[in-house]
């Protein structure tokens, strides 16, 4: 975020789709870094249930100590339930269940800001769930871990693009892609994300 000059402390809020590492262990280094350049502006993190407790089990883990350090900006912990919307600052968030075993529920997101409505599969392998959250969507950001390789709780390009022509949704971009699938970035039909990537919505 630094080097894209985005300051960490003026992100207001976090919605996640599941609690595993690669999806949630940024958060201890975040408000770690809100205490370190003295944060004011609150934050807000949304999850599925148990989300409090396993950022801070994970705080412990990494720092110990650093869960019970008082602040100077509120964290406050929204959790997420399938099929309900929730307003996180000036966003309204649905969460969509997905089959992705995570220790909690795991969730497809669809996130209403600004006009716009934003959808993310998270982790998971094809569930017509994927439909419903990325209906109307102007930007659907979707996995594809493999290109053709089919493997359980994940979801790969050649699934994804049989299933295209029904996904209501306007612009696609693929993300959580293995070596696999960026050797074979060349043959997709759909645009892969990039680190640092600006995505602007028409």
């Amino acid at each position: 975020m630094k080097r894209a000059a985005v300051n960490p402390s003026d992100i207001g809020w976090v919605a996640l789709t599941h609690l595993h590492g690669d999806h949630f262990a940024g958060l201890p280094f975040l408000i770690l870094d809100g205490q370190f350049s003295r944060r004011t502006n609150p934050l807000t993190i949304a999850g599925p249930f148990g989300v409090r407790e396993r950022l801070e089990a994970a705080m412990e883990v990494l720092f110990p100590g650093s869960s019970r350090v008082s602040r100077r900006f509120a964290t406050g912990f929204i959790e997420l339930r399938e099929g309900t919307s929730s307003q996180i600052g000036s966003a309204r968030v649905t969460p969509f269940s997905v089959p992705h075993p995570s220790g909690a529920a795991s969730y497809a997101l669809r996130i209403e800001y600004g006009g716009k409505v934003v959808a993310y599969s998270g982790d998971t392998e094809w569930t017509d769930a994927l439909f419903e959250a990325a209906h109307g969507a102007n930007l659907f950001i979707c996995e594809a871990y493999f290109f053709d390789r089919k493997i359980k709780h994940h979801l790969d390009y050649a699934t994804l693009r049989a299933h295209r022509e029904r996904l209501e949704c306007g612009r696609l971009i693929l993300t959580h892609m293995s070596r696999d699938m960026l050797s074979r970035e060349k043959d997709s039909e759909f645009e892969c994300a990039r680190d640092g990537q600006e995505v602007v919505l028409e």
